[in-house]
């Protein structure tokens, strides 16, 4: 709200807190500063309209920055679309005005996100699994888990629309994984760091106590759970593997809460997810596409 009132925006809250009132009257542009986002959708929100503003936006991005892939993700979509930006630094852009997207065909890769799931089955059921419609090469950020698995262990196979995962014995020792530029991974790992033997400590993720759920105090109690040693680090989490056992976990409301657990259950029985219809926000096939494995 603030950015888009140093646009020139006619737009008010109260307490910082909906209900927002919006009196259209177009977009006038201008210069903005982000502090210590704790989150890229406020990037790509602003990025995407500017093509529409009357003078272009200039953006900067001070301090901490998170989820810095999705930010490059946005940008190569809207040049694929016909807008123009230069990024005219590592946290600065400028967008023109004027130069507003035009149709045109476009192949939609699948969702690296969602496609970790059956990755961290392949790891936990130590066996190949192929899925269709995305690349290694995918400019999604959520693809660099593939290199932990394979650090941890697993074989990985690709060509130009499917990847394969190989799951085989996982590697044991300490590792620290710096996730800040994939977050939503977070739950994923941490489930795998469940089943490995020894420390695993996922560092630079504070903004997580500020998604769907507050993941880092969710994934500490449902990973207790289920008897693993787990608990909150200033950044992340430290969590010791071990042998799983079965539970009823709580979701949350978050998908992937639920999906991370569920892939557990392939391997734990009697791990029971309480609510199946939080992964419609994602991923509304999870469960069909589970049944396949």
């Amino acid at each position: 709200m603030e950015a888009l009132q140093n646009l020139g925006v006619d737009i008010a809250c109260q307490n910082n807190c909906p209900p927002v009132e919006i009196n259209t009257n177009g977009l006038p542009g201008g210069k903005i500063i982000l502090q210590d986002i704790e989150s890229s959708q406020y990037v790509s929100a602003l990025l995407l309209c500017a093509p529409y503003t009357k003078k272009g936006i200039d953006l900067t991005l001070q301090g901490d920055v998170v989820s810095t892939p999705y930010i490059d993700l946005t940008i190569s979509v809207m040049s694929d679309f016909g807008a123009k930006i230069n990024q005219t630094s590592k946290h600065e852009y400028h967008v023109d005005t004027g130069k507003i997207y035009r149709g045109c065909e476009y192949y939609v890769e699948g969702d690296a996100s969602s496609a970790s799931y059956f990755f961290l089955a392949a790891a936990l059921l130590k066996k190949p699994i192929r899925v269709s419609g995305i690349s290694r090469k995918s400019k999604q950020g959520d693809i660099r888990l593939l290199n932990i698995l394979e650090e941890l262990g697993c074989k990985v196979r690709s060509s130009e629309d499917w990847v394969e995962v190989a799951g085989a014995d996982l590697a044991c020792g300490n590792f620290t994984f710096d996730l800040n530029d994939m977050p939503d991974m977070v739950p994923t790992l941490a489930l795998l760091s469940a089943f490995r033997q020894g420390q695993t400590v996922i560092s630079n993720v504070p903004h997580l106590r500020i998604k769907e759920s507050n993941r880092l105090v969710a994934l500490v109690t449902e990973l207790n759970r289920i008897g693993i040693e787990a608990r909150e680090a200033p950044d992340g989490l430290i969590i010791q593997g071990g042998v799983p056992v079965p539970a009823k976990i709580e979701t949350y409301n978050d998908h992937r809460m639920a999906m991370s657990f569920a892939v557990a259950g392939l391997v734990v029985s009697g791990i029971e997810i309480s609510d199946k219809k939080c992964v419609d926000k994602s991923f509304p096939q999870f469960w069909q596409e589970l049944k396949k494995i």
